[in-house]
């Protein structure tokens, strides 16, 4: 399934699933929990079918000797759960409409959590009762919409529809709603960064437990890169203080196949696992800025007051002695995460941008924390990545086993793609991008090898498939240009544009020429990264050909339009000519958009060249910097990115002529534009007129 046909679902999914708003007396906050129980049993049961023959198979082949075994026991050890028949979702999905669906639903859960003691009271079941108050169809058209998810759907996928859900449920609450979610590429980049590939993650503001399967997803990957065998050495440790989060993220690390424990629990207040010193990684995303947590109760806490207690400037009056408040509770965050590692163990957290420049006590806590060394890096995520928030946002990084006494600073506010008006993520190669920063610094000069070679895999892939595209659409276009018309010009621009991929075969035999001597590991990283630098050159004079060349295709098909424009006003043929150029627009368009997607991984490898051409970390301007003690103490002791990467204006790399040339095409475009608004001006004028009876 490609990222926009999951997209698709989502929306088809969501959609059909916010109807319960329009068709109920619920508030999402009551409708959430049920029709996520259903979208966790779609995906168990998708999980189960994959492992059903072979269980089956096991479970006959035990059947009548000594080691014979109940098939729930076989099911459990092999996909982590059992799914008794009236459990399955077919059989829920085909009963009869005249049966009690939401009575058969209740069975279906209790049964699973019969056999799942860790999913004990926490699967939706009377819930779905409530579903039915003003209609009692709700439950059977819930399951018939959700069985539209794919039966080869894999656990990744069930968290991004798991995590998509809960954003919109987030959105549909308002602010104060869904502080639990955190947006699926953010986690990913912390993942990426602290690198976790065994023993124990805690998450002490857990939400869905997000953290926990993209931190299991990761030693997958990780595993199969290396060949090793599948292992079940990682343990999450999760708190919550809300119970249905804490329901919704037990139900994802179940059908995710992973170990934990997570518990309704005030953190502030509660320490359930004895955390001081107990974690490997510690992944969280705190409530940002809590200004209401009882002081005396937390600065008796090692937990939070080995590194300092934040408090407030003035002294308490002696009649709010003991109740007393901390001015903020993000250091109290910062605390806990820092006390929670082993002696080798890392951290990543999301962190309101002010807590980077805190005064006063906080600046205290954070002095304390630089000088024992214990923060590896900061950064500065771009605005608009969260849902429920709109604060900007840091991400600070521990780490107990550093090697150096330095600070990675990155700014990553200008990398981000824009999802819709109001919301932004990172792309999966904007992460490897980002994290290969922290990667080089830890002198890994392989993974930016290994990188790169994966983009020239991925881009000479992507050139052609659109290669073919590109050709399809050219010929459609000087197809629509031979129609009816002796534009010399513009036809010969679209056949020469299409002529400029003939000399793709020539870089795909380079290409290979390059896997043949270099794309080994043993080869001397230096000399792979001559040999990277040495093809992306090679590649660079095609995509610049075919810029110009649809650069010049852009101008001619401008000038073939004016001229039909011009002709349909003499011919008063207007309604013919604008179909025409429309159908011209559209081809173009597709066009600009096949050549981006074709160069895009091209544009990642020089990106990635140009700002570390050694395949070394280095400083850059605007993105990185690794900042010495001297040079923290001089910042005051601010952990602001900005203040030390520092800024850099890029050039748009245009020429004086052709800037001028965008403008007037900006221009003609815009007058073209005018001249439609004042006709519909008049035709509306003409309508009120005779709507009025003037006429």
């Amino acid at each position: 399934m490609t990222p926009e046909e999951l997209k698709q679902l989502e929306a088809n999914l969501w959609q059909s699933a916010d109807t319960l708003r329009a068709n109920s007396d619920l508030k999402s906050s009551e409708y959430s929990t049920p029709v996520m129980g259903l979208i966790f049993l779609k995906f168990a049961d998708n999980k189960y079918r994959q492992y059903a023959a072979e269980i089956q198979q096991e479970y006959e082949a035990l059947k009548g000797t000594r080691r014979e075994k109940a098939i729930a026991e076989i099911a459990i050890e092999k996909c982590g759960f059992y799914l008794p028949d009236h459990a399955r979702y077919n059989y829920l999905l085909n009963l009869p409409e005249q049966e009690d669906i939401a009575k058969a639903i209740k069975a279906a859960m209790v049964s699973i959590e019969s056999y799942k003691p860790e999913l004990k009271d926490t699967l939706p079941q009377d819930e779905y009762f409530r579903l039915t108050r003003t209609d009692k169809g709700i439950p059977k058209q819930l399951l018939k919409n959700f069985s539209n998810i794919p039966e080869n759907a894999t656990g990744d996928m069930f968290g991004q529809i798991y995590e998509y859900f809960l954003g919109n449920f987030a959105l549909s609450e308002g602010q104060g709603g869904g502080e639990f979610f955190t947006p699926r590429s953010v986690v990913r980049l912390m993942v990426e960064i602290i690198e976790p590939h065994q023993g124990t993650v805690f998450d002490p503001a857990c939400g869905s437990g997000g953290m926990f399967v993209q931190s299991a997803q990761f030693i997958e990957e990780q595993r199969k890169k290396l060949n090793q065998s599948a292992a079940d050495d990682l343990f999450v440790y999760g708190q919550e203080k809300t119970l249905e989060t804490v329901k919704l993220a037990k139900m994802n690390i179940a059908v995710n196949g992973l170990r934990g424990d997570v518990r309704q629990t005030n953190t502030y207040y509660e320490d359930p696992f004895g955390s001081f010193g107990k974690f490997d990684y510690v992944l969280a995303n705190p409530p940002f800025n809590v200004d209401d947590v009882n002081l005396s109760r937390v600065e008796i806490d090692a937990r939070f007051n080995t590194y300092g207690i934040p408090r407030n400037k003035t002294k308490a009056k002696k009649q709010e002695q003991g109740n007393e408040t901390v001015p903020n509770a993000n250091y109290l965050w910062i605390n806990l995460f820092a006390t929670s590692l082993k002696p080798k163990g890392r951290a990543a957290l999301v962190m309101a941008n002010s807590a980077s420049d805190a005064r006063h006590s906080e600046a205290d806590i954070r002095q304390k924390l630089i000088e024992e060394n214990l923060i590896y890096g900061m950064l500065t995520l771009p605005s608009n990545m969260f849902y429920t928030v709109t604060l900007p946002a840091t991400l600070w990084f521990f780490d107990h086993g550093k090697t150096d006494d330095k600070i990675l600073f990155i700014d990553a506010r200008n990398i981000f793609t824009q999802v819709d008006r109001a919301h932004r993520e990172f792309s999966t190669e904007q992460i490897s991008n980002i994290a290969i920063i922290s990667h080089l610094h830890r002198g890994k000069s392989h993974r930016f090898i290994e990188l790169i070679n994966n983009y020239f895999q991925q881009g000479m892939v992507k050139l052609k498939e659109n290669q073919a595209q590109v050709q399809q659409v050219s010929q459609q276009l000087i197809t629509v240009l031979n129609d009816g018309t002796d534009d010399v010009k513009a036809r010969e621009a679209a056949v020469d544009f299409l002529n400029l991929w003939d000399d793709l075969p020539d870089l795909e035999i380079q290409y290979q020429g390059y896997l043949d001597k270099y794309n080994f590991p043993e080869i001397n990283i230096d000399i792979q990264n001559q040999a990277q630098q040495e093809l992306s050159a090679a590649f660079k004079p095609f995509f610049d050909d075919i810029h110009l060349g649809l650069k010049q295709l852009d101008k001619t098909i401008r000038a073939h339009e004016a001229a039909l424009a011009q002709k349909a006003k003499e011919e008063g043929k207007r309604g013919q000519i604008d179909k025409q150029v429309k159908t011209l627009k559209n081809t173009l368009e597709t066009l600009h958009t096949d050549v981006k997607s074709a160069e895009s991984f091209f544009i990642h490898i020089r990106w990635l060249q140009e700002r570390f051409p050694k395949a070394e970390y280095e400083d850059v301007t605007g993105l990185c910097k690794l900042a010495t003690p001297a040079d923290v103490k001089e910042q005051d002791y601010s952990l602001n990115p900005g203040r030390y990467v520092g800024v850099v204006i890029e050039e748009d790399g245009k020429t004086e002529e052709e800037f001028i040339e965008e403008i007037l095409s900006l221009n003609q475009e815009l007058e073209t534009l005018n001249q439609e608004a004042h006709l519909l001006e008049r035709i509306i004028a003409h309508n009120v007129r005779e709507v009025a009876g003037d006429l």
